[in-house]
């Protein structure tokens, strides 16, 4: 999956996030996707699934009218507004409404929970009918033909939110019946009983029967609401102004929300589908088309071709009203050219351009980089109004948020179509690195995530070498990751996982940027063309199977000579990344690695890994260039030092900071002319965070950054922009300090925004207007009068006529903000209406991420955080994946940041039941509570979450609680130092 973070970064505006103590706004929905666990799925399994269908009695009957009351219960309340639910809600089970199924985790660390091995699938045969628009629920069969490796009497299959009704297994010409169905709510596992015992066979079908639900959960098999471009088909379901499209989301676990599975990533098969549908709709799948033939009135059963060996997380299908785009590969595989194709509903099809222009490019330049060809014969892309993260890689299928893959060149914000080639290259990535070689588990779910991240990076750079992405990345994934790794409560890339609970909560920055950096780091270490021939061994001797890191390691000794997994291993097994601190003598120096924490207290425990850490030494004398340098031990020297200039970590290629001396430091910010665009962004990130953990400090920091005045670089203003807004967000609740501050960022922006004026120019490369759109941000945030004039004035010409005068997409956060300054009830409203009827994909989200950052605690309180959960009317209800958006811009703020801290305390069982997913209530929780600087809040977290079922979550409260630690301990160490400078200076 991609994880979707890097835009939120532009919404936010600069703001300070949870996911970085001090870099604003990154918080990309780690650009991930998962499996996702319903809040109300364990009644369904514990009451629909205890026994026979052909069996119930009474007690099934009124076990199945708890589960009608129970639903009705549940979605009268969603229907609610939020302040009335509290009270029905509680007459729910705290655990329906926690946002996760209790899993059983007494699995010892060597052990996973995983089904037994008496039976291994080979080949599924899924057909669903009847689905029914009204309640939701649909009919089903699979049959799965296995293999039986032990005599047994049982079967185990996962299930969740599904009712069986009947199963049976054949055995050459013999069936035996199913006599009874036992449902283990914690494993999610349905055991179906035999009287008879099943002898060892090499081919065994198990027909089963059963019922689901199309939820509205974003996992598993679900419906997902929008509101049309155009008038739909006859037979879309509706419900007021809203109508559905229907899609899948399986990974990591939910395939068994579908359809009875082996759901594993380990127990691969092929299959075959086939759906009934309206004749008027069109159903989708990871293969094409078989056969369309028709049904019963009005209806069309689609059966699709046969799959590759898959796991059961890449199985997809949708089916709406959709329209597509078409492209064709340059090059022939078998013969043909791949046909790929952008869908979308009706109306959308033309913003799928963008996309459409990549994805035959990249699925050609990855079949030639690794030696294999794309192992399907149709690429389809999908966008989906309604998702959990920014994409799914699903085989042939891959599944986006609108947002992930569709642009408007008229409408949307040029960062967007950075963020979809990125997107749609990651995706494509995984058709080889994770479908046709899966991992073993998903303990192993970095070798995934962290490779795609890179190689997704590493084709937009093939195609688009002037947007400079890996600059791009030093500034926004190394920090992300950096910062969420410098927690203590962190996790190591390669983390046990135990059960599905701990699967979704490392589809983080760490398996996906850290993950990229330590793939990175060692592209650069062994040549990129030597690390990209050892990949394509390790995909060429696991095709179709399934592998463990070891394996590709290994793969990368053979093609280097080298010993990967000695290199590597520290980096992916233990939780960290060092900080190399450097000591001068003249002609050589000193440097030692130890573990960075951003709190700042690092105890001897703490500091026990040694890692191998590329030096990449520029200024030794006695050798031109960079020097293959590595530290492999804790402490080392270092001679023939040029004394007028030297770096460490060149090209910012290592994931480590490094601590210079002061003089050191100042001398570099003379000598910015022989620092590369990454090694400028990461000595300023590396002082900034220093600073924030007090290896150095905040006036140290400003003393740096006051030397790139007269910076060109665009990614190298937006990591200075960072670090001041990162410092001003921990500060600004001191309103002397952040006066100072607003001034120091608007002397340092002075001369720039002269330059980089209003406009757009046709034909402008995206970095030059990504400067634009920082420094007009910057100027608005800190009350430049000559801007802000100018804003309100374009504000009030768009209201007047948005067509006549649209503001750029890039300027609409600044804009908007400077009017929300200015009339905070009128622009609400404004914006508000902005937010409902605006067609622009993106628009949406940015006119969420100004409004949480007014200042006034009435309209907050009554206007803007009630309306970002409210369901009441439907039409007016920001979509649960959407609701991050408006949550982070009022946690920016330092009003809104308690007011909605007590909203979710005060309606916590409603709050949760709007948000619904995990995963979505995961990352609200980060956005919410990690700006904080007060420790007390620590204290009232952990009492307000003392009764409640936190495992779903109880990774990011661990972060949340130590970035709050953090931030409070540089609030009180650095604030009398960074006053006294700022005065000294003239900013106070």
């Amino acid at each position: 999956m991609s994880s979707s973070k890097g835009l939120l970064r532009q919404l936010a505006q600069r703001q300070a996030l949870w996911s970085s103590p001090l870099s604003p706004a990154f918080t990309r929905q780690t650009a991930g996707h998962t499996g996702v666990l319903s809040p109300f799925s364990s009644v369904f399994n514990s009451i629909w699934n205890t026994g026979n269908s052909r069996a119930l009695t009474s007690v099934a009957s009124n076990c199945n009218q708890s589960v009608k009351d129970f639903r009705n219960r549940r979605e009268n309340a969603r229907a609610m507004p939020i302040g009335a639910r509290s009270s029905l809600l509680s007459q729910i089970p705290n655990r329906f409404c926690s946002g996760q199924v209790r899993l059983n985790r007494n699995v010892k660390m060597a052990d996973r929970d995983v089904l037994p091995d008496n039976v291994k699938p080979r080949h599924y045969n899924l057909s669903l009918r009847d689905l029914e628009f009204t309640n939701w629920t649909y009919k089903g069969t699979v049959t799965i033909d296995s293999e039986i490796t032990k005599p047994t009497k049982e079967v185990l299959v996962n299930t969740l939110d599904l009712k069986l009704s009947h199963a049976k297994v054949s055995i050459d010409s013999k069936t035996v019946e199913s006599t009874s169905f036992n449902y283990d709510e914690k494993a999610q596992r349905s055991t179906i009983t035999f009287d008879e015992e099943l002898p060892v066979a090499s081919k065994a079908s198990i027909i089963i029967e059963f019922e689901g639900i199309m939820n509205n959960e974003m996992a598993g098999f679900y419906r997902s609401k929008y509101k049309p471009a155009e008038t739909p088909a006859a037979s879309v379901p509706r419900d007021d102004e809203w109508h559905y499209m229907l899609s899948t989301q399986f990974e990591a676990c939910d395939a068994r929300r579908a359809f009875p599975c082996f759901d594993e990533p380990n127990l691969k098969a092929t299959f075959d589908f086939d759906i009934e549908i309206p004749s008027d709709q069109v159903a989708l799948s990871n293969m094409p088309v078989k056969e369309t033939r028709p049904s019963k009135d009005g209806w069309n059963i689609v059966s699709f071709e046969t799959s590759p060996v898959m796991s059961t997380y890449l199985l997809a299908w949708a089916v709406g009203d959709f329209e597509y785009i078409e492209a064709l590969t340059d090059r022939e595989y078998n013969g043909k050219k791949i046909p790929v194709r952008v869908y979308t509903t009706r109306g959308l099809k033309e913003q799928g351009r963008w996309a459409l222009q990549h994805a035959p490019k990249i699925i050609d330049y990855f079949s030639e980089i690794f030696d294999i060809d794309y192992p399907l014969p149709k690429s389809d892309l999908i966008a989906v109004h309604e998702f959990t993260h920014g994409a799914m890689e699903n085989w042939g299928l891959v599944t986006y948020r609108t947002t992930q893959v569709l642009y408007d060149e008229k409408t949307s914000d040029p960062r967007f179509k950075n963020a979809v080639a990125y997107v749609v290259a990651h995706e494509l990535a995984h058709q080889w690195f994770g479908n046709l070689v899966t991992m073993d588990w998903w303990d192993e779910l970095w070798l995934n995530e962290g490779f795609a991240t890179w190689v997704g990076w590493h084709a937009v750079d093939h195609l688009h070498p002037d947007w400079q992405v890996w600059a791009q990345f030093v500034n926004e994934g190394m920090e992300a990751a950096f910062s969420l790794d410098g927690i203590r409560a962190s996790h190591p890339i390669h983390v046990p996982v135990r059960d599905a609970l701990d699967i979704n909560q490392i589809f983080d920055s760490i398996s996906y940027l850290k993950g990229c950096s330590a793939i990175r780091m060692l592209a650069n270490h062994l040549g990129v063309e030597t690390f990209l021939k050892g990949v394509s061994n390790y995909l060429k001797s696991h095709a179709y199977g399934n592998a463990k890191t070891t394996a590709l390691w290994d793969a990368l000794s053979q093609a280097s000579g080298k010993n990967v997994t000695e290199l590597m291993n520290p980096w992916i097994s233990k939780i960290g990344h060092p900080v190399v601190t450097v000591a001068e003598e003249p002609g050589q120096i000193s440097i030692k690695q130890s573990r960075f924490l951003s709190t700042g207290d690092v105890k001897p425990e703490d500091d026990t890994t040694t890692w191998w850490v590329p030096l990449g030494l520029e200024g030794k004398k006695d050798q031109a260039g960079i020097a293959s340098l590595s530290l492999t031990t804790k402490e080392d020297t270092i001679r023939d030092i040029d004394d007028d200039f030297y770096k460490l970590n060149s090209g910012a290629t290592g994931f480590y900071r490094v601590n210079y001396p002061p003089e050191r430091l100042a001398k570099l910010s003379q000598q910015l002319d022989k620092l590369s665009t990454e090694d400028k962004i990461s000595i300023i990130g590396s002082t900034a965070h220093l600073a924030f953990a007090g290896n150095g400090t905040t006036p140290a920091l400003l003393t740096f950054l006051q030397g790139f005045g007269k910076e060109t670089h665009p990614l190298v203003w937006r990591q200075v922009l960072d670090s001041i807004a990162g410092v001003k967000s921990v500060f600004k609740e001191d309103p002397v300090i952040k006066k100072a501050l607003d001034k120091f960022s608007l002397k340092l922006v002075d001369e720039k925004i002269a330059e980089v004026g209003w406009d757009f120019p046709e034909g402008e490369d995206y970095l030059t207007g990504l400067l634009r759109k920082d420094i007009i941000g910057v100027a608005v945030a800190g009350g430049h009068p000559g801007v802000t004039e100018e804003a309100l004035k374009r504000f009030e010409a768009w209201v007047k006529d948005p067509e006549a005068n649209p503001i750029p997409a890039p300027l609409r956060v600044a804009v908007w903000r400077a009017a929300i300054i200015k009339d905070p009830a009128r622009t609400v409203e404004i914006l508000k209406k902005e937010w409902l009827n605006t067609k622009s994909i993106d628009g949406k989200l940015l006119s969420l991420s100004v409004l949480g950052s007014v200042e006034d605690a009435d309209l907050l309180t009554k206007e803007i955080i009630p309306f970002n959960f409210n369901q009441s009317p439907p039409s007016n209800a920001v979509p649960s994946g959407d609701m991050h958006v408006l949550g982070n811009s009022v946690a920016s703020n330092i009003i809104g940041r308690p007011l909605q801290w007590e909203f979710m305390k005060n309606n916590w069982d409603a709050v949760i039941a709007k948000l619904g997913n995990p995963v979505v209530v995961d990352r609200y929780i980060k956005i919410s509570l990690g700006a904080f600087t007060d420790v007390s809040v620590v204290d009232d977290i952990e009492k307000f979450m003392a009764d409640k079922d936190t495992k779903s979550f109880d990774r990011t409260l661990g972060t949340v609680k130590d970035k709050i630690r953090g931030r409070a301990a540089y609030r009180e160490r650095d604030a009398a130092s960074l006053k006294e400078w700022l005065g000294a200076n003239g900013y106070a």
